[in-house]
């Protein structure tokens, strides 16, 4: 019996190797494309239950738009807390320091605001020893903190959490905070080490401290892990030693960890932006209405593109406290058009030299005494629409990439 000769419409061809070996790629590639989103929307689901753990909820904050694929729409303000709690890390290196009969102090604090489009960002350092009225605050358990008349901006997170500080620095800035974090000793350096260090400028001096042994030569230094504690702590190798001086290097940190992040090199670099959320998630303490990958990543993207010269680092203007000549008070007709100036989203345009606080200082008018002070403003509204503040408060150019040291 003959076979039935069967319709052919195309060459037959035996399998080869190299065909099977295109279809096994093929198929581990949508395995792996397929395993990908899972791992992302697990990843995301891990963040989002690590970051909501410790969150709070603050009190008398502004409503904010819903999380989304976007960046943040209008302005917003986020309060970063750095507190002196020293974790296993910490512990290791500071010893005896790590404990203190006063609880946790939030002897850091940074207000960032983000002006609508054209962006522009302000970061205004508060100094630990500024007293300052306190309002009355709701704590996370429901109970009240009385109001204080007087108190250092640095005892109000023992004295009732992350929302009293924002609601205080409101209450003093007349900036709304929708978003508040709160960041302890170890977190410091866990993400100092994320990203792959910071490079700092060590002035021509360079920095020691006898108490550390700390002794750092002049020039650029990467610093990671407990240098990155150390240059943001140290105050005793700079100035006249006061916690005034050290806001120098913590600005200097800062903008140049906030460059690093949000330079394209970290953003396009997938294991690098998962391995920083990782961190961030475990040892950062969020506010609820910042506690989502989504809503940080919104915030990220409406910081990235905007070009560094819109970027300013600023000391908050202060005068050494008659009652109390550990510590300080508001400068307040220096403060009062610097706050202005940045809720009108103006370009801020800083002049003057350090005083020996590691500030600026003051310029009496002819014949009027005028208190030592770290700084004080005149800023003015030329017709380019910018304020410039005249001797005013120490800042940090993020354009300025040579070192002189």
């Amino acid at each position: 019996m003959k076979r039935a000769t069967l319709a052919r419409h195309a060459p037959q061809h035996s399998p080869t190797a190299m065909g099977s070996l295109v279809r096994l790629v093929g198929i581990a590639l949508a395995v792996v494309t397929v395993s990908a989103v899972a791992v992302a929307g697990f990843v995301a689901s891990d963040l989002l239950t690590r970051v909501s753990a410790d969150a709070v909820t603050l009190e008398d904050a502004p409503s904010v738009a819903p999380p989304s694929l976007s960046a943040y729409p209008g302005e917003f303000a986020v309060l970063l807390v750095g507190t002196d709690e020293c974790g296993a890390i910490s512990t290791q290196q500071l010893g005896e320091r790590c404990i203190g009969e006063e609880g946790i102090r939030n002897d850091v604090n940074l207000l960032v605001h983000v002006s609508p489009e054209p962006r522009k960002v302000t970061v205004v350092s508060l100094p630990r020893d500024l007293v300052l009225e306190v309002p009355e605050c709701t704590r996370e358990d429901g109970t009240m903190a009385s109001a204080m008349s007087r108190a250092p901006i640095n005892s109000l997170f023992q004295h009732a959490g992350l929302s009293c500080v924002a609601k205080t620095v409101t209450a003093l800035s007349g900036i709304p905070i929708g978003f508040a974090a709160k960041l302890s000793f170890d977190g410091v350096m866990k993400i100092t080490d994320a990203i792959g260090g910071v490079p700092v400028c060590i002035g021509e001096d360079g920095l020691r401290d006898t108490e550390t042994a700390l002794d750092w030569p002049p020039g650029m230094r990467t610093i990671s892990g407990y240098e990155a504690l150390q240059f943001i702590r140290v105050r005793k190798g700079i100035g006249d030693g006061s916690d005034l001086a050290r806001i120098s290097n913590q600005q200097q940190y800062m903008s140049r960890l906030a460059k690093k992040v949000l330079s394209s090199e970290t953003l396009s670099d997938v294991p690098t932006v998962i391995r920083l959320a990782s961190v961030i998630a475990d040892n950062v303490d969020p506010s609820d209405q910042l506690a989502d990958p989504v809503r940080m990543a919104q915030l990220a993207m409406a910081m990235n593109d905007v070009p560094f010269d819109d970027f300013v680092f600023l000391q908050y203007p202060t005068l050494d406290d008659p009652s109390d000549p550990g510590r300080v008070v508001s400068n307040t007709s220096a403060a009062k058009p610097m706050w202005e100036a940045i809720l009108a989203g103006q370009s801020l345009q800083i002049t003057g030299e350090a005083s020996n606080h590691g500030g600026v200082s003051e310029q009496p008018q002819e014949g009027e005494p005028v208190p030592e002070a770290t700084s004080t403003a005149t800023p003015t509204a030329p017709p380019d629409d910018s304020a410039v503040l005249d001797e005013q408060i120490s800042g940090i150019d993020l354009n300025q990439e040579t070192c002189t040291g």
